[in-house]
C-alpha cells in the first residue's frame, strides 16, 4: 500500500544527503515522498524522484556561507560557538519549519514525517497533541544522542565508564550540561516552542528524538553505546548506503573518480593498478563536507607517512586535485573523488575525520581506521571507533604529522583492530538500512490506515 511521507532535513549538505538517500529508497518502494529542505537542494531532490518542497525564506540558508549567513559566527569558539550555532542555525528556523510542515499536511495529509535529528520544526510536531498529527519518525544521522544513565552526554566524545562510578559521572555531566552549559538554549526552546506550538519543547532539546513515535538509528547496535535504559522505539536499522544508492564520504561512482589521469574507458585513475602493487594502501579524506582546510588531516597524514612503505592515496572530497597545492612525495596518490567500493576492498587503513556515513562504510568492508575530528558529530563518532576497538582516535581536530604515522603503523602492525571492524563489517552488511526504514514506513502506514477504518 503507498504510504504518503514527507522527508525533512536542514538546508546543510551533510544532513541533506543521507536524507536523499531515504527519499529514493521510499520513492523506490513505490511511496508518495514529499522532501523539505532549503532550494539550494532542489536539483539533487528531484532526482530522487520525490516532490520539492521549499522551507520558507526564515528558514532556509547557503550552508557553504555560514558566516556570511549568521553574522558574528566567526568570532565564536568553544561552548560558545556551539550554543550560537544550536541556537541560530538549527533553534530559531523552528517555527518557520513547523509552519511548513502544517501546511503540507493540510495540503495532503501524511502517514509519517521522516526528520533528521536537527530539523526542529519535527520537534516542535511533537509538542503538540498526538491526534491529528502524523507519525513522528528521527532519522539516526548521527550518532545516537539519547541521554541515559550508562552514557555521558552526547557531544562530549566521552565513552562509557562502568559501574556505579559511570553512572555517578554521567548523572552530573547531564545536569551541568543541561543546566549550566545550555540552559540558556534550552530556555530558548522553550520561547520557540511556546511561539508556534502554546507548548513548552517536548524535552531537553538534545534529546528530543526520545519524543518521537519512533527512531531509525543509521548504524548496528555493535557501533552504539550499550544503554540499559534504551527506549523501545529505537530500531537500528544500519547505515545508509544499506539497501541504497552509496553516499559515503569522497566517495562517488567509477565514473566519477577523477585524478592527473585515468585508464580509457573506465573513469579510474591512471596509477589504479599501484593499488595491487603490494604495499599497504592508506587512504586519507576530510569528506566532502568538512574538507575546507587539509592543514587539518589530510597535509599531515601526507607529511607524517612520507618515508613509510606505504602508497598513500588521498581524496580530495570534490574539491580540485591541485588544491593541496606543492611538490608531493613519490608515494601518494590524489584524486578528486574516488570509487570507494572499489577503493576500500584494496585499503588497509582509512585515515579520517570521522564522518558517520563514511566511517561506517569502511566498517562495512572491514577497514580499521584512524579518526582526528572534534566539530559537527565527529567527536562522537571518533569517539565509538575508539571504543568499538576499530581504531585509534587521535582526540584532536588539527593532527600532528608524527601522530597520525604513529597510529598509521600501531593499526598496520596490531590485528585486533582488523579484526574488530570485520565483526561489526559482518553486522553492517547483515543489515538492511534504508529498506528496513521502508519496512517500518509501511507498518506504520498500515497502522493508520485500520484507525481511520
Amino acid at each position: 500500500m503507498m504510504a504518503s511521507v514527507i522527508v525533512c532535513s536542514s538546508p546543510l549538505i551533510g544532513h541533506v544527503t543521507p536524507m536523499l538517500a531515504v527519499a529514493a529508497g521510499l520513492v523506490g518502494r513505490g511511496h508518495d515522498v514529499r522532501f523539505l529542505t532549503g532550494r539550494r537542494f532542489e536539483a539533487q531532490v528531484a532526482r530522487t524522484g520525490a516532490t520539492f518542497l521549499p522551507l520558507p525564506p526564515e528558514a532556509d540558508f547557503d550552508d557553504s556561507r555560514l558566516d556570511e549567513a549568521f553574522p558574528g559566527r566567526a568570532s565564536l569558539k568553544g561552548p560558545k560557538g556551539i550554543r550560537f550555532d544550536i541556537q541560530e542555525i538549527f533553534m530559531r528556523p523552528g517555527k518557520a519549519q513547523y509552519q511548513a510542515l502544517l501546511g503540507a499536511c493540510t495540503e495532503r495529509p501524511a502517514a509519517a514525517v521522516l526528520a533528521e535529528s536537527l530539523f526542529m520544526g519535527a520537534a516542535l510536531l511533537l509538542a503538540g497533541p498526538r491526534s491529528g498529527r502524523p507519525v513522528v519518525i528521527n532519522c539516526g544521522i548521527v550518532p545516537l544522542s539519547l541521554a541515559s544513565r550508562d552514557t555521558a552526554p552526547y557531544g562530549l566524545g566521552i565513552a562509557p565508564m562502568p559501574g556505579t562510578a559511570g553512572r555517578m559521572r554521567n548523572r552530573a555531566l547531564q545536569a551541568l550540561t543541561e543546566k549550566v552549559v545550555f540552559g540558556p538554549v534550552q530556555k530558548y526552546a522553550n520561547q520557540v516552542a511556546y511561539d508556534a506550538t502554546g507548548s513548552a519543547f517536548p524535552t531537553f532539546f538534545m534529546d528530543w528524538p526520545r519524543a518521537a513515535d519512533h527512531i531509525a538509528q543509521f548504524t548496528v547496535a555493535d557501533f552504539e553505546y550499550p544503554r540499559s535504559d534504551l527506549p523501545e522505539n529505537v530500531h537500528f536499522v544500519g547505515p545508509v548506503s544499506q539497501g541504497g544508492r552509496v553516499t559515503a564520504a569522497g566517495a562517488g561512482s567509477p565514473g566519477e573518480a577523477s585524478g592527473t589521469g585515468q585508464i580509457p574507458g573506465t573513469g579510474l585513475p591512471a596509477w589504479w593498478d599501484e593499488l595491487d602493487a603490494g604495499r599497504p594502501v592508506v587512504h586519507v579524506t576530510q569528506g566532502t563536507v568538512a574538507n575546507r582546510d587539509f592543514d587539518d588531516l589530510v597535509r599531515p597524514a601526507i607529511e607524517g607517512l612520507a618515508q613509510d612503505d606505504v602508497l598513500v592515496v588521498v581524496s580530495t572530497g570534490g574539491r580540485p586535485v591541485d588544491s593541496l597545492g606543492g611538490a608531493l612525495p613519490d608515494n601518494v596518490r590524489i584524486a578528486s573523488y574516488l570509487p570507494y567500493d572499489e577503493l576500500l576492498r584494496k585499503t588497509a587503513v582509512l585515515v579520517t575525520n570521522g564522518g558517520y556515513g563514511g566511517v561506517q562504510f569502511a566498517l562495512r568492508h572491514g577497514v580499521p581506521l584512524v579518526v582526528a575530528g572534534q566539530t559537527e558529530e565527529k567527536a562522537e563518532v571518533c569517539a565509538r571507533v575508539a571504543w568499538s576497538g576499530t581504531g585509534i582516535n587521535l582526540r584532536t581536530n588539527r593532527a600532528a604529522p608524527e601522530a597520525v604515522a604513529k597510529a598509521v603503523r600501531t593499526v598496520l602492525g596490531n590485528g585486533s583492530y582488523r579484526e574488530a571492524s570485520g565483526r561489526i563489517g559482518r553486522a553492517i552488511l547483515a543489515s538492511r538500512g534504508v529498506d528496513e526504514l521502508a519496512d517500518l514506513v509501511e507498518s506504520v502506514s498500515n497502522e493508520s490506515s485500520l484507525k481511520q477504518e
